[in-house]
């Protein structure tokens, strides 16, 4: 890429952002915003490419100091209206002849830049200097390019992040307004329930009032009745009584035997419950002695109880990292010359201005590739854990106790496993 190709991209850029600017309409803010900034942006990058490449080589050169000086108050007067612009509302009515301005200024500065800025530097500098001057104006280009990408990588970041929570407190506002909401529907239905209960409580208290007056009543009555009938129930049980114990005043209880006749007809305690009371104190010391009489070995055994723990058998570690690979691709490109052709003309007769000095400019322009890089996800590196199950057979040793039973009269001695 040559010097002058390089040079003329930026007004070749700008003229268009120009146009597309003043195609605009007063309510297209945000379009106006967005197309200005991409022209200040250029235009600043392109200055600032002078400055600090072609103004230090024509500072050297005793003829072109004053040009320098002419184009650096060019490039401050540029930077003043593009400050100017910028704190300028974009809705103003005045916006867009203000970037007609800008527009004629830096049109001028652009025609200056190639009939003059550079000419001289080319005149000054070998070939070879002009080529290096140009390699550090596309890295300095490309530097500008990352960086632009960078920051709107950052903005959608920043843009993403903010809809992100934005939609996020829209959720959490969403659900605490239901939450009042259930709240409120809530304390409404304790409220209801609360009235509904002190009325069936007030309506239980009063029903149980009048049952409980009621049953009062037939209690008493049933009381009444119930001690008439008792009372005749002791007087009846009370005359038996006196009829039984003359009845047996008149005959007493006889075994058979005198001397227990004589017995219990003194002690006044019937002979079957003498006898019974005499077997039950006969068989008591039995049992006791039964039970003093044993001794108990206990036996035990161990039991394997198997449990599980997790440790640790390895680490896989992924790491992802970037690799640069050269890439190539064609792209058409257009250039634009001014041809001068002589002709002679159609008819003699005179139109327009004769005999006068005119000066006519034509631009030529080329196109030059842009180089911009976009990401996009090639493929997905999933990364999880599986777990699979399998049966593994714990050996080891028990403990457990035994007994050996041994008798006089045998031989051999008789073993027990617990």
């Amino acid at each position: 890429m040559t010097l002058r190709t390089l040079m003329q991209a930026g007004p070749a850029k700008a003229a268009e952002l120009f146009a597309r600017l003043a195609e605009t309409s007063d309510n297209a803010v945000k379009t106006r915003e967005r197309l200005f900034t991409d022209l200040k942006v250029g235009l600043e990058q392109h200055v600032d490419m002078e400055e600090q490449h072609l103004f230090p080589i024509l500072r050297k050169q005793p003829d072109t100091k004053e040009l320098v000086t002419v184009a650096a108050r060019d490039n401050k007067e540029l930077r003043a209206k593009l400050g100017e612009l910028d704190a300028l509302p974009k809705n103003d009515e005045t916006f867009l002849g203000k970037i007609t301005e800008l527009q004629k200024a830096f049109r001028q500065h652009a025609r200056d830049e190639k009939r003059e800025l550079l000419p001289a530097v080319e005149k000054a500098l070998s070939e070879d200097q002009v080529q290096s001057i140009v390699g550090k104006m596309e890295s300095t280009l490309a530097e500008a390019d990352q960086a632009q990408q960078d920051q709107a990588e950052e903005k959608r970041v920043a843009a993403r992040q903010q809809r992100e929570q934005r939609e996020q407190a829209e959720v959490l506002s969403h659900q605490e307004e239901e939450a009042e909401q259930e709240r409120q529907d809530a304390a409404r239905r304790a409220q209801r329930a609360a009235r509904a209960a002190t009325k069936a409580a007030a309506r239980a208290t009063e029903d149980a009032v009048e049952d409980a007056a009621e049953r009062t009543h037939e209690v008493a009555v049933v009381v009444a009745q119930g001690a008439q009938h008792v009372t005749e129930r002791v007087l009846e049980a009370a005359s038996q009584t006196v009829g039984h114990t003359a009845s047996l005043a008149s005959s007493s209880a006889r075994t058979g035997l005198f001397f227990w006749d004589m017995m219990l007809g003194g002690m006044g305690v019937p002979p079957s419950r003498a006898v019974a009371t005499r077997d039950a104190s006969a068989q008591v010391p039995a049992s006791q002695q039964a039970a003093q009489n044993e001794e108990v070995i206990p036996l035990a055994e161990e039991v394997l109880v198997i449990g599980k723990r997790t440790v640790n058998t390895g680490t896989t570690r992924i790491r992802r990292y970037v690799v640069e690979t050269p890439v190539e691709q064609q792209v058409s490109l257009l250039r634009e010359r001014v041809v001068v052709e002589r002709r002679r003309p159609v008819t003699n007769k005179v139109t327009g201005e004769a005999l006068t000095e005119l000066t006519i400019e034509v631009m030529e322009t080329d196109e030059v590739p842009v180089v911009a890089k976009s990401v996009q996800v090639r493929e997905e590196v999933v990364v999880r854990t599986e777990r699979t199950e399998h049966v593994e057979t714990v050996r080891d040793t028990v403990r457990q106790d035994q007994v050996d039973i041994g008798h006089t009269n045998t031989r051999r001695p008789a073993r027990a496993r617990a």
